[in-house]
């Protein structure tokens, strides 16, 4: 059996935890919602945690004073209620949780907070607005599957990501392979992906935007053409965020709280 990961609070000791001093708690927020066919409902849990594991590793083996908190399993599902065991929690609920925690870190020292989110439906810049000058905390948000240009991204995908797509089916293959859903052929057990047209150009070009009722847009939740999806893609993706995200985890794990951070403390004029 392999030894506990000191940056991994799930698998440490509190006699551990006393004798350490962290800078940095990376949170990852999840959902528990269908992925097309062939994808598990807990896609999202698992993306978030394999990228927090990966990048707090490589952050504290060059020194991050990093600890990685248990992945939230619930998000926002309010637009995927029409499909069976789309576990809800409403932003009010989801901010309420996270609120919480935070100050559970504060009150164990803890200042410098990343939250690592996995799933579109939790869209949690309006607490970080909410939180600012409310706590000691410094609150940081990583969307992951934002974290890369659109060159980067078509470097790696044919097909632009919605949900579960090219990019989410290439992540679970990479990391969670025994959990695709396939057919007797080898093919994966999936839909097209294909979504439904709106009536109003606005909503189709941007311009408008609504909450999507994943029922009506979708045949079986999936947005997003995955049957080009492959393990390597997703280790190419892996190695992207963790060269991007374990550095910053690096850099903030030694930067100085005070009144100008994160500031580069210079002339403006």
């Amino acid at each position: 059996m392999s030894a506990p990961r000191p940056w991994k609070l799930s698998e440490v000791s509190y006699g551990h935890v006393k004798q350490s001093q962290y800078e940095v708690a990376v949170l990852p927020l999840g959902a528990t919602e269908p992925h097309n066919l062939h994808l598990p409902y807990g896609t999202d849990d698992y993306e978030g945690t394999q990228i927090g594991e990966r990048i707090c590793e490589a952050a504290h083996a060059q020194g991050a004073k990093v600890i990685l908190l248990p992945t939230i399993p619930y998000g926002t599902e309010t637009n995927m209620r029409e499909f069976p065991l789309a576990m809800n929690l409403d932003p009010s609920t989801l901010f309420a949780v996270v609120t919480d925690l935070i100050a559970s870190l504060v009150q164990s020292g803890i200042k410098k907070v990343l939250l690592l989110n996995s799933h579109g439906g939790n869209e949690m810049k309006p607490l970080l607005r909410e939180l600012y000058g409310k706590t000691e905390a410094q609150v940081f948000l990583c969307n992951w599957f934002k974290a890369f240009s659109n060159d980067e991204y078509f470097s790696i995908f044919k097909h632009m990501e919605d949900h579960a797509g090219e990019m989410e089916t290439s992540m679970i293959l990479a990391y969670r392979p025994e959990l695709v859903a396939r057919r007797p052929d080898g093919s994966l057990d999936a839909d097209s992906g294909a979504t439904r047209p709106m009536q109003f150009e606005a909503l189709e070009k941007g311009w408008v935007s609504i909450t999507r009722p994943w029922h009506l847009l979708t045949t079986n939740s999936g947005s997003g053409h995955p049957h080009e999806a492959s393990a390597e893609k997703g280790e190419q993706l892996m190695e992207l965020l963790v060269n991007r995200l374990a550095p910053f985890l690096v850099q903030l794990s030694e930067a100085k709280l005070d009144d100008t951070f994160p500031f580069v403390v210079d002339d403006i004029t």
